[in-house]
């Protein structure tokens, strides 16, 4: 009974976040002075993904190569660069391009598995992408971060890069070795960890709505339209570059999703911590909206199976290849 209603929490957590949200644009007070529990919360959210992670899921990296460097290669230049363009084209002031940019350099999220789960993906693959994207990222975001914006503003590389040891390794790491060590112990809690994230990543969204409730106002439009167009282009550049190197349709959408589905919490920490309040809030509100899309788009891909449509495009195939024979 508590299982149900755990997920029935976390499958709304769009929801709780959207009206957390309202109540700290209305009443930033009761949020804003408590940017200190950021970093820990997100500590706290890549705890929970390092115990529902196992050894097994690393191990999976070594039996498909090439899909898993294609997918975290995609994540790691498709973002940013759609990021960068988004940007130029809507002319962001510095602060929030820094945002921006800082979230498209950030590793997939965790939320992109339940999404593959819904859209009846390869939530092995997700799995498995996720982890490693965020395994690197301790490189990957300060580097590419670095030489998007480095130009425009100061970026420490070297202290982002420590930050990034700090609230995603270490947590992950801790979590993979409680995971390895006690998995009988901890399997009848395991299901609670979705649900304390989802909760721990709505407080986090409610703290830098309150922080930055006099920015939201003056400049929330065109925030959410560049997480719109950002997001988007992720989506369609992730699914559409994979269908263009002829990978399976099941393929398709997990890549579409995870390149689409950022690590907004950590693009949240990071811009608190080296940056301004205001390069925050283009990872606050891309919390609440790529939730929203990626679970239209599970609802639309659902109505289908991955693999009928697989089924179907080698039937096409082979019907064309039957007429060229004739």
């Amino acid at each position: 009974m508590y299982q149900q209603m755990l997920k029935k929490f976390t499958s709304l957590f769009p929801l709780w976040a959207v009206l957390l949200s309202a109540i700290a644009y209305v009443r930033p007070e009761y949020f804003a002075p408590h940017q200190g529990l950021i970093v820990p919360f997100l500590s706290l959210i890549m705890l929970g993904m390092g115990v529902t992670l196992s050894v097994d899921s690393f191990l999976a990296v070594f039996k498909r190569p090439k899909v898993i460097l294609l997918g975290t290669l995609m994540q790691y230049t498709i973002m940013p660069l759609a990021a960068w363009i988004v940007c130029l084209v809507l002319k962001l002031p510095a602060d929030l391009m820094v945002g921006v940019i800082l979230l498209g350099c950030c590793p997939g999220g965790t939320a992109a598995n339940v999404i593959c789960y819904l859209a009846k993906a390869d939530v092995a693959l997700s799995i498995v992408l996720t982890s490693v994207s965020t395994m690197i990222a301790f490189l990957a975001t300060p580097l590419l971060t670095w030489l998007f914006i480095g130009q425009t503003v100061d970026v420490d590389v070297l202290g982002m890069l420590v930050s990034v040891v700090k609230i995603v390794i270490v947590p992950v790491v801790l979590g993979l070795l409680i995971s390895y060590f006690f998995e009988k112990r901890i399997r009848a809690v395991k299901d609670v960890f979705p649900a304390i994230s989802a909760a721990a990543i709505v407080i986090i969204i409610a703290v830098i709505i309150g922080t930055n409730s006099e920015n939201l106002s003056q400049s929330g439009p065109l925030v959410l339209l560049a997480v719109i167009l950002h997001n988007g282009l992720g989506l369609a550049g992730g699914y559409w570059f994979s269908k263009a190197l002829k990978l399976s349709e099941t393929e398709a959408r997990t890549l579409a999703i995870n390149v689409g589905m950022k690590n907004s919490g950590l693009s949240v920490a990071l811009a608190i911590k080296h940056f301004t309040d205001a390069a925050a809030l283009p990872g606050a509100l891309f919390s609440i909206w790529h939730n929203l899309s990626g679970a239209f788009l599970a609802g639309h891909w659902s109505k289908e199976s991955a693999s009928n449509t697989d089924k179907s495009e080698r039937t096409r195939k082979m019907g064309a290849c039957n007429k060229k024979l004739e």
